[in-house]
């Protein structure tokens, strides 16, 4: 009987063991941001996280990682939450546009699903929009007005997938870990080949 126990316990670490270890996920074909970002965030090895980045790598990741991660990088959009344009279906709403996008990333989560049927629907995605995104930082396009740069971010943002946008926020704020777990280190072994500091894709 001895024995009988101890096979059965190693059997069942071996069971633990197997559930924990956790896969690279398959996504679809031009997955969106959010998507990749969330499954190298579930990652427990830093290995695994630069895995999923470099499978599914796109310009528009690194984009969004050196806006986020280099500090020579500056925006220029206001910091903090994102008010509504100027439209007059947007002024009939209270609260502000990033607590639109909020609401619709909680709501998703409590149905645990990432679409709210026919609210994000032919929602554009970071991939689309990702070479506009030098008109957000200083360098980019210097002629470009205040007025007119928060207004263009602010369509962006309407037009986005509500994760989508969401994501683009807190770049704009670099603020990308405090809802994702990938730093800057797991980025670059990811994609050695970006040159912190070297702004070419602003200027």
């Amino acid at each position: 009987m001895t024995t009988t126990k101890k096979t059965t316990k190693t059997k069942a670490v071996k069971t633990v063991k197997a559930r924990s270890s956790t896969s690279i996920p398959s996504l679809p074909n031009n997955p969106f941001v959010f998507e990749v970002l969330d499954a190298a965030s579930k990652q427990r090895s830093k290995a695994k996280k630069v895995e999923v980045l470099q499978r599914y790598k796109h310009p528009s990741l690194v984009t969004l990682f050196v806006w986020n991660f280099d500090s020579s990088v500056i925006s220029l959009l206001p910091e903090g939450e994102v008010p509504y344009g100027n439209t007059g279906e947007d002024q009939q709403v209270t609260g502000t546009l990033s607590d639109k996008i909020n609401d619709a990333v909680g709501k998703m989560g409590e149905m645990g699903s990432n679409s709210l049927g026919s609210q994000d629907q032919g929602r554009a995605s970071i991939r689309a929009e990702y070479k506009k995104f030098y008109n957000f930082c200083k360098g980019g396009n210097p002629s470009l007005s205040g007025l007119r740069r928060e207004t263009m971010f602010i369509n962006i943002l309407q037009g986005l997938h509500p994760r989508e946008a969401q994501i683009l926020i807190l770049v704009k704020d670099k603020n990308l870990e405090s809802e994702y777990k990938i730093s800057k280190e797991i980025v670059s072994t990811a994609y050695p080949e970006i040159v912190w500091g070297d702004r070419s894709w602003v200027q």
